[in-house]
């Protein structure tokens, strides 16, 4: 494929490159010799499910993948058990290595949806820093400054409020940096929190005598709330292994706005032809297109039908999931206690929000305890059926 279109086809959804005239060579140079360029992007487990807003990058892997180059996927089993400090208000929990590992099997089967494993080059960073000593780390330290460090919005901040900020957090991203340097990267894919330690790994390898990795840097995927960038923490993600019912639930429950903002960063649809349709056929299309990728067209077809059903005809879904109970429960309880709801925190928002309703009856009190059998309704199309 020539270079512009796959400078086209690169740049969709893409924030920032550094730089495009770099790239451009960098393409230039692959034609030429027929050797692959090496995409690298590099994932710390900290939690066991990835969700959409991981995904964001992850297309961007496949497309470059689609385009014949060579992708590296660096879990950080290493330095998922520092942290990464990027856009953080505080010191991160630290993983144990068994965290650590568990998590990252998680992660090789689920990006197994998205990305064509048969040429995806999977690394740990294990691999050469658990053979590194304590005098190899800290030589990586003579690379930057603690101005330099300071100088970082994240640390600044911190800083400025007299918060902690560790010595580990300094040398994520000089590990993250040597990551690019051990892998050789033509190119680097991080989000926009990720500037910092993206260009540090630029850094790296001029001090190194390599040829400076292009950082390209997506955006951060906003969360259900339209607010917060999609995180567990923030009770806003969709997860890429939720139910197909929930994921069309959540899908449906976002603005028309982040909408297209989905469109553009998680489907290869055509924007223009996304903004003629209507506002809700646009996300029920939006949701069978992510269920299908993640489930199968066949749980998109069942939702889609299903959401028809229930709220165009103002039905009662026929397959609610039951929860039985010999002992009166608070309202609060059932949610969580049924996975109506994936935690307390988003239990407690729905019931201040409103959104919480027994028998149609609104709920405004987390302690409210259920006298009768009754429909449990959560959001707007999340149905259990409560048998006492």
């Amino acid at each position: 494929m020539d270079i512009q279109k796959q400078l086209e086809i690169i740049k969709r959804g893409v924030i920032e490159i550094i730089s495009e005239e770099e790239l451009r060579k960098k393409l230039e140079e692959s034609i030429k010799t027929k050797k692959p360029l090496k995409i690298k992007a590099g994932f710390d487990p900290t939690a066991p499910d990835l969700h959409l807003g991981h995904t964001v990058l992850l297309r961007k892997l496949r497309q470059f993948q689609d385009l014949g180059h060579e992708v590296y996927f660096l879990i950080g089993d290493f330095t998922g058990q520092i942290g990464d400090p990027s856009g953080r208000s505080e010191i991160r929990k630290q993983l144990s290595k068994q965290e650590v590992a568990s998590n990252a099997q998680t992660y090789k089967k689920q990006v197994a949806k998205i990305l064509d494993m048969r040429k995806l080059k999977i690394v740990f960073n294990s691999k050469w820093f658990a053979r590194m000593t304590g005098v190899d780390i800290l030589k990586l330290t003579t690379h930057a400054s603690v101005s330099q460090m300071l100088a970082r919005d994240d640390f600044k901040k911190r800083y400025t409020r007299g918060e902690n900020i560790s010595i580990s957090e300094f040398i994520y991203p000089l590990m993250q940096g040597y990551d690019s340097v051990v892998l050789k990267a033509d190119v680097e894919l991080g989000g926009t929190d990720q500037i910092f330690n993206l260009l540090v790994g630029r850094e790296f390898q001029k001090d190194f005598n390599q040829p400076q990795q292009v950082i390209l840097t997506m955006p951060l995927l906003e969360g259900t709330d339209g607010v917060q960038k999609m995180s567990k923490s923030y009770d806003n993600y969709i997860g890429i292994n939720e139910p197909a019912k929930n994921m069309f639930g959540k899908i449906m429950s976002i603005s028309d706005e982040l909408m297209l903002k989905y469109y553009e960063l998680l489907t290869d649809e055509d924007l223009n032809k996304i903004k003629q349709m209507h506002p809700r056929d646009a996300k029920i299309n939006l949701a069978k297109i992510i269920i299908t990728q993640y489930h199968c067209a066949k749980a998109a077809e069942k939702e889609a039908g299903e959401f028809t059903r229930v709220f165009s005809q103002k039905e009662i879904p026929q397959d609610m999931p039951k929860f039985k109970t010999d002992v009166k429960k608070n309202i609060l309880t059932i949610l969580t206690e049924s996975k109506l709801v994936a935690s307390g925190n988003e239990a407690r928002r729905l019931i201040k929000q409103g959104a919480v309703t027994f028998d149609n009856v609104k709920i405004d009190r987390e302690d409210f305890i259920p006298q009768k059998s009754g429909i449990l309704k959560a959001g707007s199309r999340r149905f259990l059926k409560v048998m006492l």
